[in-house]
């Protein structure tokens, strides 16, 4: 889409999935001044009218996307199905000429999101994913602090909570590590300016848990610039809870930056010539952060053009390092993240999938390749 098609007026937008979290992102489409609701689609259309009544907004409701594009013709979709659905509707949008914006993860699994990818560039349009945890002022400040001490030998994240949401997170194998983790292991990624070579995870669940699957793990991934990437976590600990972004610690050679998760940034010793040892700031919040800041790269690329740093080419590996780790609790050995990309890639091409994409698929020969084509320079 050219900047031109949606200069001076707001993106008109139809969102997919009108359950909790889309009524989240129902409400900060609404309040955006540059986006207008023209459609909400939600196979339970009375949810649909539901959340577009609780939101204030003048929408047209249905039971499918398809309806809706005839209906509204969008400039963009914003899809906040589940995982499971996420490519169907993503898929659609795109070959119908509508970029979109979807929640994370990209989808279930790794080949899954190389089809995205095919797509998007068959036809020629923007998939974004909102790792929306990347929008805080304070991480990128903390990113800063890291920067100034050298390149850290060691990044850890303490994550520790105990939500009980009931529904389909109880019933998962890999709650933590396929739900929640990838917002720290993308955040590592930005912090680091660097990609994952390999990981050694273990997962358990604790005897007290309420979820079915494994709600604790421990996983250690090695980067392409030696730094290791240490993320411990839980889903059922009751007591002392870490902020939703965890705590982090970064240690370089020219000392140690920690963040809590919310505002307060402290990097020791002397991260900077002239700067005071024990350095400690709280971050102001930011005028966009998580899914509003998501929101406002994409609508940003749409009028400019710009490769966000959510397109789903520059996901990918927040992607592999969640199925990697997934993989390493499973089989208690260390998975090579380039061997993960390659068997995603065979899988990418044994699935039934449009000729157009295919076509794309096959055209990059490896995913080494495609990533290196696809994502382009530019931070992670």
């Amino acid at each position: 889409m050219s900047d031109s098609t949606v200069a001076g007026r707001p993106i008109r937008v139809v969102q997919v999935g009108a359950g909790s979290m889309g009524l989240a992102w129902l409400r900060t489409l609404t309040a955006a001044g540059d986006v207008e609701v023209v459609g909400v689609a939600d196979l339970d259309v009375g949810r649909a009218e539901a959340a577009v009544r609780d939101a204030g907004c003048d929408a047209k409701v249905g039971a499918s996307l398809g309806d809706l594009l005839t209906a509204t013709e969008p400039d963009a979709v914003v899809n906040v199905t589940i995982p499971a659905a996420h490519s169907e509707v993503s898929i659609e949008a795109l070959f119908a000429g509508v970029p979109v914006l979807c929640e994370k993860p990209a989808a279930p699994t790794l080949a899954e999101a190389l089809v995205q990818a095919a797509a998007a560039e068959a036809a020629g349009r923007l998939l974004m994913i909102s790792q929306s945890r990347r929008y805080y002022a304070a991480l990128a400040e903390y990113r800063r602090r890291i920067a100034r001490l050298g390149p850290p030998g060691l990044l850890t994240t303490g994550f520790f909570r105990a939500p009980r949401f009931g529904g389909f997170r109880d019933e998962m194998d890999q709650p933590l590590l396929v739900d929640m983790a990838i917002h720290a292991f993308d955040a590592a990624r930005y912090l680091l300016g660097a990609e994952p070579v390999s990981v050694m995870c273990e997962s358990w669940n604790p005897a007290w848990s309420w979820y079915r699957g494994d709600a604790a793990a421990t996983a250690s991934f090695l980067f392409d610039d030696g730094t290791r990437y240490v993320f411990t976590g839980s889903w059922c600990a009751d007591g002392l809870e870490t902020s939703w972004n965890g705590e982090w610690r970064a240690v370089g050679p020219g000392g140690t930056a920690t963040w809590d998760g919310e505002r307060r940034v402290t990097s020791a010793p002397g991260d900077a010539p002239g700067d005071a040892a024990g350095d400690a700031a709280d971050v102001p919040p930011g005028g966009h952060e998580q899914i509003a800041g998501a929101l406002r790269e994409f609508v940003a690329a749409l009028r400019t053009g710009a490769r966000p740093s959510g397109a789903i080419s520059r996901n990918l590996l927040s992607l592999a390092m969640v199925e990697a780790a997934v993989r390493s609790a499973g089989s208690g050995r260390r998975v090579e993240i380039g061997a993960l990309l390659e068997q995603a890639y065979r899988d990418a091409l044994a699935l039934p999938v449009r000729a157009e994409i295919r076509a794309r698929l096959e055209s990059w020969g490896t995913p080494a390749s495609a990533l290196a084509r696809l994502s382009g320079s530019g931070d992670r």
